[in-house]
């Protein structure tokens, strides 16, 4: 990996860059998977790189939402193992939840090379080398699932989701959390609950969240959370940030 000093103003950005760069040379992440990383970038500069206070009440919704399902499975492609594989089995761990690799740009051989590189930093319980499973409505390979993972899951997180495997989770009947840097995404517009975070930033705080609903009682999905009235929310608290921004 490149080294990149810490005192550079995109360190931190950069860094990420730089993981997914290693994920492409590693066979786990695909070069498409690079430029969907840039396009949330973008997103993350008008958010100003930081969790907003929308996108926290919809972590606090996700987490209660994810505790009270009766069988979470975690969905993993090629950007999330490469940027977040610690904090996604912590994840895993903490909800007794399988995770199961699930990737648009398919092939047997990279499906068993993120499953070995989550199970490399210490990953029990992975699916999706099986995908014994069809999605209905989806005609590309992420509609390729295990029957024991997310086809009979009732709550699916799916961080950097598409847009269509999203409805057509939903159509199932199924409950999906959401992590999206664009609020105006269809994945975010169709999920049940929509993180609009960047996802380290967004893991942390559910994982932080999860224990502390775990410590106080099983929370309830927040009875007047509204995916939709949310997003708003994020769009205005972007649009709000942008007139107050000061350019220097």
């Amino acid at each position: 990996m490149f080294r990149i000093p810490e005192t550079h103003p995109r360190y931190k950005s950069l860094m990420k860059r730089e993981k997914i760069v290693a994920g492409i040379e590693a066979g786990i992440t695909s070069k498409q998977g690079l430029i969907a990383h840039g396009r949330g970038e973008a997103f993350d500069y008008l958010i100003g790189e930081r969790t907003l206070p929308a996108a926290f009440r919809a972590t606090e919704a996700a987490a209660a939402l994810l505790l009270t399902a009766k069988k979470p499975v975690i969905s993993v492609n090629g950007n999330v193992a490469a940027l977040v594989p610690e904090r996604v089995i912590a994840l895993s761990e903490l909800l007794n939840a399988p995770l199961e690799v699930n990737i648009f740009y398919w092939t047997e051989a990279r499906v068993i090379k993120i499953k070995e590189h989550l199970e490399q930093h210490g990953a029990t319980n992975v699916l999706g080398a099986k995908a014994d499973a069809r999605i209905s409505g989806i005609e590309h390979a992420r509609a390729r699932v295990d029957y024991e993972g997310i086809y009979s899951a009732d709550v699916v997180l799916a961080p950097l989701e598409d847009g269509d495997r999203c409805k057509a989770l939903i159509a199932m009947g199924k409950k999906v959390v959401t992590i999206d840097l664009n609020p105006v995404s269809r994945t975010s517009k169709y999920a049940t609950v929509s993180i609009v975070d960047d996802i380290e930033r967004a893991l942390k705080n559910l994982i932080f969240m999860i224990k502390e609903q775990k410590k106080n009682g099983k929370g309830k999905l927040l009875e007047d959370y509204d995916n939709k009235g949310n997003l708003r929310a994020v769009i205005n608290e972007i649009a709000e940030r942008l007139k107050d921004e000061e350019l220097r």
